[in-house]
């Protein structure tokens, strides 16, 4: 069997969770069998953390895999995928791990199983380094969706850094094969939304200034558009542990979402929180493109599997995204190229991501 293995070199590039989770997704879709060697080797704690472990082990179950070399620390797998079957799977980090990150490695998977499926992520929900759960539902959903899916995400309780708690389920029908997205025009702002949001022992005062700030920051690149940053303190039932952090949302008048958010950790003043996020989001504003710096590299897959072109302008081009394209390359028949924009604003940083998807089929509907 080992002369028909993918070999996977999990150093290279971003050399973290991304090139497992990508690479194990379409190994799953595939039905390749994979080595990952190296994994997370210039991290420092290379290795896999629960994190990464969890999202291996929802992989091999929604497909009745066989998985070696997964423990915590082990830098080499091996991953046999089987047939991927709907229903209902769990997975949790135990952690803090981000449940949005474990979302990331099975939704596609599940996008093409027999019957429609049932995941419940258990972890932190507003994790550091991981897009927010509020990021998924606001900003991936409504986008990734173009791809012609749909999902339902139902946030049953939210977890925090160190302890994690939070669970979110996520429900999905298989679809026939994905459509091709095209986000090529980004048409003006016409709205600016979100969250600031505090739960456990932090009062709602610290969410009432996140919100102020952040307004206050836009508001000097951005005078005329009305801004409706929500301050909200999450119910003690429905939130785990003591957490704070902002989202920010621009929509545009072609259906963009692009936003800027950010977390709040014991000795990091409110006004700075909502200002990082408020900053993050008129930068991504700036570049002229259509999604954002967190939204570029998870569109990756689905365009990969998409049948036919996907066209998305975006702002310079991330090593999470370069990642996402190298392994996709190497894995499916997909071919991506990356130009700069021709725009007429020279001083813009935007190039179009386009892909000739390998149109994957599901079998099974």
């Amino acid at each position: 069997m080992d002369g028909d293995r993918v070999e996977i070199d999990g150093g290279i590039m971003e050399g973290g969770g991304q090139i497992l989770r990508v690479s194990t997704a379409l190994s799953c879709l595939l039905g390749l069998p994979l080595r990952v060697r190296r994994i997370r080797a210039g991290r420092s704690q290379p290795g896999l953390r629960p994190q990464h472990l969890s999202g291996l082990e929802i992989i091999r179950d929604l497909c009745e895999g066989k998985l070696e070399g997964g423990e915590i620390g082990s830098t080499e797998i091996t991953f046999t995928p089987g047939k991927i079957k709907g229903g209902t799977h769990i997975a949790d980090t135990k952690t803090a791990g981000s449940v949005c990150l474990l979302m990331q490695v099975a939704m596609p998977c599940v996008l093409f199983a027999a019957s429609p499926s049932e995941l419940r992520l258990k972890g932190g929900t507003n994790a550091e380094m991981a897009p927010q759960i509020d990021y998924t539902v606001m900003v991936f959903k409504p986008i990734v969706e173009k791809f012609n899916f749909t999902f339902n995400c139902d946030i049953k309780k939210r977890g925090y850094y160190p302890q994690g708690g939070g669970e979110v389920v996520v429900q999905m029908s298989p679809v026939k094969e994905l459509s091709p997205i095209s986000l090529t025009e980004r048409g003006t702002v016409t709205k600016i939304y979100g969250r600031a949001f505090v739960a456990g022992a932090l009062p709602i005062k610290l969410a009432k200034d996140m919100s102020a700030a952040a307004v206050r920051c836009i508001r000097k690149e951005i005078r005329d558009l009305y801004i409706n940053i929500q301050p909200v303190r999450e119910p003690d039932d429905q939130a785990f542990g003591t957490g704070s952090g902002i989202i920010v949302v621009a929509e545009t008048s072609t259906g963009c979402l692009l936003a800027g958010s950010s977390l709040g950790k014991r000795g990091k003043n409110a006004d700075k929180v909502g200002i990082e996020a408020a900053e993050i989001l008129l930068r991504n504003l700036k570049h002229g493109g259509t999604v954002d710096d967190s939204l570029q590299d998870q569109l990756i897959i689905f365009m990969a599997l998409a049948k036919g072109v996907s066209r998305v302008k975006s702002g310079p081009i991330t090593l999470h995204t370069q990642t996402a394209i190298h392994f996709a390359e190497q894995l499916t028949k997909a071919k991506f190229t990356v130009t700069k924009s021709e725009e007429e604003d020279p001083s813009k940083d935007t190039y179009i991501i386009e892909c000739q998807g390998m149109g994957m089929i599901n079998p099974n509907v």
